[in-house]
């Protein structure tokens, strides 16, 4: 495999959890560079092991986790934008000021977002392709492009003002829920891209 085709690899692994980093930052009432560090931490970490668990399990395992992986990341992406959803419709507007990391919630989202790179390492194994420079590079490209992602999102989010923080949370919601729609789809072979 040569370096651009990992290159394009690993930008295509990265767009979910870029799509997610947006929708974080979109919730954040004022930007936290320390949170969108773990945030980007979070992605990029659970892009770069998702490759070396699959590599490690290879072709052995390939049929048992392709037939449910996309229900898999499916559930957890529904179920997070619910309730992300249901957050924001609760959110006192006092309470708007205020964001935590949840890192339940980071986790669930992270490896949601990252079940298509353990497929991914297990075609690196069948193609020879270095291990450790695919996975650093997988993982390098999706924190630099989550990082970006959390502080593109905030500056939207606060050019669109505190009054709108809980229509961002919703839309974030929402888009969770899309990313999820498109992966299940894409799986069963209803979409192609």
């Amino acid at each position: 495999m040569s370096i651009v085709e990992l290159l394009l690899i690993s930008l295509s692994l990265a767009m979910d959890a870029l799509a997610v980093s947006l929708c974080k930052g979109l919730s954040m009432p004022k930007l936290n560079l320390k949170h969108a560090l773990i945030i980007s931490a979070f992605f990029g970490v659970f892009q770069a092991i998702m490759p070396l668990i699959g590599w490690l399990i290879s072709n052995s395992f390939k049929s048992y986790i392709e037939d449910f992986d996309h229900w898999i990341a499916f559930g957890l992406l529904l179920l997070l934008g619910i309730k992300m959803i249901i957050d924001a419709i609760k959110q006192q507007d006092e309470e708007a000021s205020e964001y935590k990391l949840d890192f339940k919630e980071l986790t669930l989202l992270a490896i949601s977002t990252s079940i298509d790179a353990l497929a991914v390492g297990i075609t690196l194994a069948f193609l020879g392709t270095s291990l450790w420079g695919a996975v650093t590079c997988i993982g390098v490209i999706t924190f630099v492009l989550c990082f970006v992602g959390v502080i593109v999102g905030n500056k939207i989010g606060n050019q669109l003002g505190i009054k709108f923080q809980k229509a961002s949370t919703i839309i974030g919601g929402v888009v969770l829920i899309l990313i999820g729609l498109k992966i299940l789809f894409q799986h069963l072979g209803i979409i192609n891209f």
